[in-house]
C-alpha cells in the first residue's frame, strides 16, 4: 500500500491542508467556542470599536463568533485550504488572510489578538516561538492584549501515553498520544483510506507557564492573567484543562 507521511519540520504545513484534518475534528463543540468566546469579551472589556485579531483561525469558528459579537475582525491562518474556506464567510468586518504568525501582520494595528485552541507551540526551534510572539506583540497597539488558549501541560503529561480509535464516516483514525524526549508531545495518526495507508503526526511543544513567561517578557509583553477553564476559573496547574494566558503590551 501507498504510505503518506508529513515531514517533520512542517508537519502542520501539510496536515492542516488534507481534508482527513478537517474530517477528524469537525464534532469540535461550536457551543463551547462561543461561550469561551463570550466569557472573554465580558472579562477583558472587548468593545464594537476595537480591532481583533484571530490568529491562526482554522477555517473561522472563533473568528465568526467575534464578529457577532459586534467586532471587527481578522481571521489569519498558514493553510490556504481552510482560509479558502473560510472566505465564504467575509463582509467589511470579517476578513480572512493566508499569514505565517512568525511574521509582523500590521505593526499596531490591533486591540486584542486571540490564539485560540492549543495553535502555538508547533515549531521546532525555541527561536521560531519567540519570533511568533514577538511579531504579535508587534502587531498589538500599546496597551493591546494577548489571550493563547493552550492545553495544561501538566495535566495532559499525566495522562501519557495513550491509544484510542476515533471513527469518522468511514475511516476509523487510529491515534497514539505520547510524550517525547520530555520536550514534546506527540499524536501520531495512522489510517486507511481508498486503499492507501496514512499516516500523520502532530507535534506540539510541551510548554510550560513559565515558557509563556519568558516568551512574553522577551517581546515586551507582561502575563496578567491565567485561567483554568473556559468558564474563566483561576488556573490549578493539577486539575485544570486548560491553560489560558492573558499578556498586555507594555
Amino acid at each position: 500500500m501507498e504510505v503518506n507521511k508529513t515531514a517533520e519540520k512542517d508537519w502542520f504545513a501539510d496536515w492542516f491542508n488534507t481534508p482527513y484534518y478537517h474530517l477528524l475534528y469537525r464534532n469540535r463543540d461550536f457551543s463551547e467556542a462561543e461561550f469561551f468566546i463570550n466569557n472573554l469579551i465580558e472579562k477583558l472589556e472587548v468593545k464594537p470599536e476595537h480591532k481583533v485579531m484571530d490568529l491562526a483561525c482554522g477555517k473561522g469558528r472563533h473568528s465568526i463568533f467575534l464578529y457577532k459579537a459586534g467586532l471587527d475582525v481578522t481571521g489569519l491562518d498558514l493553510s490556504m485550504e481552510s482560509i479558502q474556506y473560510a472566505k465564504q464567510f467575509e463582509n467589511e468586518r470579517l476578513h480572512f488572510v493566508q499569514h505565517d504568525m512568525r511574521e509582523v501582520y500590521q505593526t499596531k494595528g490591533f486591540d486584542f489578538i486571540f490564539n485560540m485552541f492549543t495553535s502555538f507551540g508547533y515549531f521546532m526551534e525555541d527561536e521560531e516561538d519567540q519570533k511568533a510572539i514577538s511579531a504579535v506583540a508587534q502587531n498589538l497597539k500599546t496597551g493591546g492584549k494577548l489571550v493563547i488558549d493552550f492545553f495544561n501541560t501538566s495535566k495532559v503529561i499525566s495522562t501519557l501515553p495513550n491509544r484510542n480509535i476515533t471513527p469518522r464516516d468511514h475511516i476509523d483514525f487510529h491515534i497514539h498520544k505520547y510524550l517525547q524526549d520530555e520536550r514534546y508531545i506527540i499524536k501520531e495518526i495512522a489510517f486507511e483510506d481508498k486503499g492507501k495507508s496514512h499516516f500523520y503526526s502532530e507535534r506540539v511543544k510541551a510548554l510550560h507557564k513559565d515558557d509563556f513567561v519568558k516568551y512574553f517578557e522577551k517581546a515586551g509583553l507582561s502575563c496578567q492573567q491565567i485561567y483554568g477553564s473556559y468558564s474563566l476559573d483561576p488556573f490549578d496547574i493539577e486539575n485544570s484543562d486548560r491553560m489560558i494566558l492573558v499578556a498586555e503590551k507594555l
